[in-house]
């Protein structure tokens, strides 16, 4: 079989991005090649690697079956144009939650570059449940979440402890007390993150636990917005301590000490069959976390 390299490009491109006008801009194709491709491909593979339903594309059983060999293959291929290195280079796309993809990714990215300089890093942010997402349909290599989270195709590894902030702004009441008791919850309007993410989870959680209750809430999915909503006095927010650390030290806002159980665990979450992958290896190596077999 004569099977070309773009022919396996198109291929695994079309399954990561869920469409082939995608996968041909990616690749700097037109669309009419990219699909001539993906024929030639199924011709000599002879069977299909998607049904088309209308103008849509979906991956057959046995698209799926050889996606991972495929990916191996490329990656492979990709460290040949660096036949003195370890063989770790190429691109590296993590899926993380918005909290570690502000606070935690950049350094954690520019310290890795300095030991692997041929990596290409892509960063997609999502909440945890957008971050499942990505590497279910194979866009990621790696996932960072901040959610609790259960998968059977998926492997999730513990990672790091983070904890979460209960505040309110400089000028609210209880900015002089710093404390907020069980009782006092159902009475505040509260701005928290959205259903989905992690830090969500977690609130939601820590109040049932708490046997607490909740009034008004109003969702955003922006951590800023959340942080400038209580600064002007819409309620009492939830974040993690990383991402209001300096503006609770600049006294802009205010913590409330509170009996919730506000401690999680952030995860790495990477598909099953990547653990052979050099450049997933070596990130995993990197987080000096173990790789199931």
């Amino acid at each position: 079989m004569a099977i070309s390299l773009r022919q396996l490009k198109i291929f695994e491109a079309t399954a990561r991005l869920g469409r082939l006008t995608a996968a041909a801009d990616e690749q700097a194709l037109s669309q009419s090649a990219a699909s001539q491709a993906l024929k030639e491909l199924e011709s000599m593979l002879e069977y299909r690697l998607f049904s088309r339903i209308g103008r849509e594309l979906e991956i057959t059983d046995a698209g799926e079956l050889v996606l991972p060999r495929v990916r191996d293959i490329l990656a492979n291929i990709n460290s040949l144009k660096t036949p003195y290195s370890s063989g770790v280079s190429g691109p590296l796309r993590v899926a993380a939650s918005v909290t570690i993809a502000c606070y935690l990714f950049p350094q954690l990215m520019s310290d890795f570059l300095a030991c692997y300089a041929d990596v290409e890093p892509d960063l997609q942010i999502a909440n945890t449940q957008g971050v499942i997402a990505r590497l279910e349909k194979g866009q990621a290599h790696i996932g960072l979440i901040e959610g609790p989270v259960s998968h059977h195709q998926l492997q999730i590894i513990p990672w790091q402890r983070d904890h979460l902030q209960v505040f309110c702004g400089s000028s609210h009441p209880l900015a002089q007390e710093g404390i907020l008791t069980i009782e006092a919850m159902s009475q505040q309007r509260w701005i928290l993150r959205e259903q989905g993410s992690g830090t969500r989870a977690v609130f939601d959680r820590a109040m049932h636990q708490a046997g607490a209750h909740i009034g008004a809430v109003m969702a955003l999915n922006r951590q800023e917005a959340i942080k400038r909503s209580v600064k002007a006095g819409l309620g009492l927010g939830c974040l993690s301590q990383l991402a209001v650390a300096d503006e609770l030290q600049r006294g802009e806002l205010v913590a409330l000490q509170t009996p919730l159980l506000l401690s999680r665990q952030m995860s790495v979450v990477m598909p099953l069959d990547l653990h052979s992958n050099p450049l997933v290896q070596a990130f995993m190596e990197f987080l000096s976390l173990p790789v199931r077999n």
